[in-house]
């Protein structure tokens, strides 16, 4: 049997930019393109209706923007949100993250690069390339310091705090299990049970709790 198909929107207030984004993801085999969306308010409402499993959004767009519009989904829908903008900002970043995207790109990424991240987006991957990584370890070092929270405290084990922390300094799977001597695939197991307990929808989200609940320290970045 074929595997169902990954449903996705796409909000952007340029038509030619929304009609070029909307074509290039649907010519993908695995991709099926459900609705197109010209601000964030008509965002809101189309993932009501088609409850799609990405939504490729825009920053700056009219009625609504971007940030606000994926807040929004984050408060009612399972929806993940890959944000691509033409400005390479660091508030638009930190902002996206904050307000719940797992991705960020520029408007300018290739074709083939735009469907790999809707795919990884939809695994529950994080996209956040280096540069922007490090600006969002930036924002957060320049935040007070706050009180470590135990892990414990939330349903996490020993071995699963451990892990957390070091999602919050940016590792991947196969860094964190070079640290702790596992398999990647332990590795992998141990992230989706600290996403279901903490309550977090992916990686990005699993980073911003580590830095608000005082797991990660500011310098203790890689």
């Amino acid at each position: 049997m074929a595997e169902t198909p990954l449903r996705v929107v796409v909000a952007d207030d340029q038509p030619v930019v929304r009609a070029g984004f909307a074509a290039v993801l649907a010519a993908a085999p695995d991709i099926e393109v459900v609705g197109t969306a010209a601000d964030g308010a008509e965002l809101v409402a189309l993932v009501a209706a088609e409850d799609p499993d990405v939504a490729v959004v825009d920053v700056r767009m009219p009625v609504m923007d971007g940030i606000a519009a994926t807040a929004a989904l984050g408060r009612a829908h399972a929806t993940r949100v890959l944000v691509l903008t033409t400005f390479d900002l660091d508030e638009y970043v930190v902002a996206a993250v904050r307000a719940g995207a797992s991705g960020f790109l520029l408007k300018d990424v290739p074709a083939e690069r735009l469907v790999e991240a809707v795919r990884l987006v939809a695994d529950g991957g994080m996209l956040l390339g280096p540069s922007v990584t490090r600006r969002l370890v930036e924002d957060f070092a320049e935040q007070p310091a706050t009180r470590a929270t135990d892990p414990a405290a939330y349903g996490l084990t020993r071995r699963e705090g451990e892990v957390l922390g070091l999602l919050g300094r940016g590792l991947a799977n196969a860094e964190i299990a070079e640290d702790l001597v596992v398999s990647t695939e332990t590795v992998k197991s141990h992230v989706a049970e600290v996403l279901r307990k903490l309550g977090l929808r992916d990686r990005v989200q699993a980073v911003v709790w580590a830095y608000e609940h005082g797991l990660v320290t500011p310098g203790s970045a890689r």
